[in-house]
């Protein structure tokens, strides 16, 4: 199959190009995200590869249409960036990674946790210019502590796993709850109460209509005084406003995001010589209890391996006219 692949990257490249000795579809690179501006670079592709920040709405969609692109491949588990009633309407396939590597977000929201409470950050750039003083360094025993896990799919099952290998005590939350943690002695709860008892909460639930802002002003209002917020999801789970006035005021004691609402226009590109406009999330950056990743939690070798080889599975197995398990 001829596929245009959208918003490349180096690691993209290196790792479909190694998968597709195995499948052989003809696939072109192209560093733009994928938008109705740029959809015009598909004509002549039966299918297009787009990321988690590509925007792939109606418009965009409707150009694909035009190019005669008929499988929209996303090299992602999330969906929310496609509009799927287009899709749907014009002929379009939509199919997905559903799960790749739950290990490597689970682990980096851990990575996350650590680095927000003995300050490892800070430490790291102390010692570089040879400040040994250990003020301000000062972090809590995870042993003991209450932590809310926010949905309890494959990530946040091994999120649970981990944290109970702590010592902690689990509490969960989601629609569907999981034998495999209430195995693990989770506690399920409703969620304002999972927020009321948490001493760190971490999101792992999809960004549906339904979890959009699931943390804003008036959820806030029911965290646990100075708690920690974990955040390797989606940006959209998080009212970032709502966010900020919560650090102000001391609700939130620490933020870790590997996600950012608005983080289409910043994540995943060398910045470092430009000024971002962005004003909300330079303050984010300004807070000394907030440790920001630019997206990476997915970023293993192992979790790029199983994104490009599950991606051009599913791109074979529409070719082939096969019903696909991972067609959103």
């Amino acid at each position: 199959m001829k596929v245009a692949v959208f918003n490349t990257k180096p690691f993209d490249r290196q790792f479909l190009e190694q998968a597709n000795a195995d499948f052989a579809h003809d696939l072109s690179f192209f560093e733009p995200r994928l938008t109705a501006k740029t959809a015009p670079l598909a004509t002549g592709f039966e299918a297009v590869c787009a990321f988690v920040n590509d925007q792939v709405d109606n418009d965009a969609i409707a150009v694909l249409a035009e190019q005669g692109v008929r499988c929209i491949a996303l090299r992602c588990s999330g969906y929310d960036n496609v509009d799927l009633d287009s899709a749907k309407a014009l002929g379009i396939d939509v199919v997905r990674v559903p799960s790749y590597s739950p290990y490597s977000i689970a682990e980096h929201a851990v990575g996350l946790i650590l680095a927000l409470n003995r300050k490892l950050h800070k430490a790291y750039n102390r010692t570089r210019d040879d400040n040994f003083s250990l003020q301000g360094l000062l972090g809590f025993d995870l042993h003991g502590k209450t932590v809310g896990i926010v949905g309890t799919g494959n990530i946040g099952e091994c999120f649970a796993r981990i944290m109970a290998g702590f010592g902690c005590h689990l509490l969960a939350y989601d629609v569907h709850e999981s034998p495999a943690c209430k195995d693990l002695g989770v506690d399920y709860v409703p969620f304002e109460q999972l927020l009321a008892r948490s001493d760190i909460v971490s999101l792992h639930c999809p960004l549906l209509p339904s979890t959009q802002h699931i943390i804003n002003e008036a959820s806030l209002r029911h965290l646990k005084p100075g708690a920690m917020l974990i955040n390797t999801s989606r940006g959209g789970l998080i009212h970032t406003r709502a966010a900020i006035d919560a650090i102000k005021d001391g609700t939130i004691g620490y933020l870790g995001l590997d996600v950012y609402e608005g983080e289409a226009n910043v994540f995943f590109e060398d910045l470092s010589d430009a000024i971002i406009p962005d004003e909300t999330f330079q303050l984010l950056q300004s807070f000394s209890n907030v440790v920001i990743t630019p997206h990476q939690a997915f970023f293993t070798r192992n979790a790029l391996e199983a994104i490009a080889q599950t991606t051009l599975s599913n791109l074979t197995t529409i070719e082939q006219g096969k019903p696909c398990p991972n067609r959103v």
